[in-house]
Order: structure tokens, then sequence, then C-alpha cells
């Protein structure tokens, strides 16, 4: 039972973020985080006492990303920048443990392909909405978290992959609702797949840090 009691509590503070009401917006914000600290925590009762710098860059994405829940409840693009560097770290942290093959390599196709088409949408949203200076760092993003997912299913590690995976369609979700057009329940998906791709990439940690650093 202790070993759930953790991720059992992650999930229930997750679910309680969502009826928590919008105004007051610290308070908010404060429940926001609750579940990213607690991932945090999670992620390292993962790992050896001396991870590696490949799980630590992991280690800081978690964190770079807390920070962007923080920062985009008041500014969009402090948020989004916040949210870049932790995707940077995330891509460092998968790159140094990858172990390429064809077929994940192939992985890049698929992913092209979903980030040109929903990039192009949000682009065309964008100009049509007059939001012109965000069209570069939008597709800043995009390209950064595409690579992202690629970097991790390169690793061959199922909770990184589901995590990545998670993590871009989370952020599509909310692109669109943004952007595009309303989804309904929109703060209820986003929030579920944001949560579970952090859980489960920090749960990927465990089996990572035994795959063989090549890099000194």
């Amino acid at each position: 039972m202790m070993k759930w009691s953790l991720p059992l509590l992650i999930g229930a503070m997750s679910v309680i973020y969502l009826f928590i009401p919008s105004e007051p917006l610290p308070v908010k914000v404060i429940f926001k985080l609750i579940p990213m600290f607690l991932i945090i925590v999670f992620a390292f009762r993962q790992l050896s006492s001396k991870p590696t710098p490949a799980l630590r860059f992991i280690l800081l994405g978690l964190f770079f990303c807390t920070l962007g829940d923080a920062f985009i409840a008041v500014s969009f693009i402090a948020g989004l920048g916040a949210f870049l560097v932790g995707h940077l770290f995330y891509l460092c942290g998968f790159i140094y443990l990858s172990r390429m093959n064809k077929w994940r390599l192939a992985a890049a196709i698929p992913i092209a392909l979903y980030s040109f088409l929903i990039g192009r949408q949000l682009i065309s949203a964008l100009r049509t909405d007059g939001d012109i200076g965000l069209v570069i760092p939008v597709i800043a993003y995009m390209l950064v978290i595409s690579i992202m997912a690629l970097s991790a299913i390169l690793t061959g590690n199922k909770w990184a992959i589901a995590g990545s995976i998670l993590f871009v369609l989370s952020d599509s979700i909310l692109s669109w609702n943004m952007f595009v057009s309303e989804i309904p329940f929109s703060a209820v998906f986003i929030m579920t797949t944001y949560y579970s791709a952090q859980f489960l990439i920090a749960s990927s940690l465990s089996s990572l840090q035994q795959i063989k650093e090549t890099i000194v």
C-alpha cells in the first residue's frame, strides 16, 4: 500500500484541482502546482543516490514545466518559454539514453505529419486573429515538443513514450482550444492528459537509469 500512496495522492490532488474555482487566481495556481510538486517527489524516489546526467536533465524538465504551470497563469509567453526549456531538458535526457533503430526513427514521419497538420491550423488561426507575434514562438514550441516526443520514442522506454505522446496531445488540445475553436470540457482533457504525461515521464526514470549511458 505504501508503494501506491504517493501515486494515489497525485491522482487525488489532480482531480481536486479540476474542481477548484478560477478565482481567486493564486489559490487556483497553488492547487495546480501541488500535483507537479508531488510528481517531482515521486521522480526523485525512482532514482538511485547518484543519478546520471541524463536523468538529471529529465528532473530539470519536470522543474521547468512546473515553473511553466505557474507563469502561464499570468503570461502566456512566459509560460510557453518555461515549458520550452522544460522540453529541451527532456530532449537532452532522452537523446543521451536513446537506442536508435530504423523502426524507431520511422516514428519521425507520423510525428512530422501530425505537427504539420496541427501547426498549419494554428498558424492560420493566429494570423486571422491578428496574433502575428505568437506565430514564431508557437512554431518553435511545436518543433521542440515534436523532437522531444521522437527522442522519447528512441529510448524504447514505454513510460517515456506514453508520457511524451500524452504531452503532445495535451498541448494540442490546449492550443486548439485557445486559438482555433472551443473544445467541450477542454480543461478536463488538457489537465488529465498533462498530469498523466508528467507522471509517466517521472515513472520512466526507474527503468531509464538501467540504460548504460555512453556519453561521459
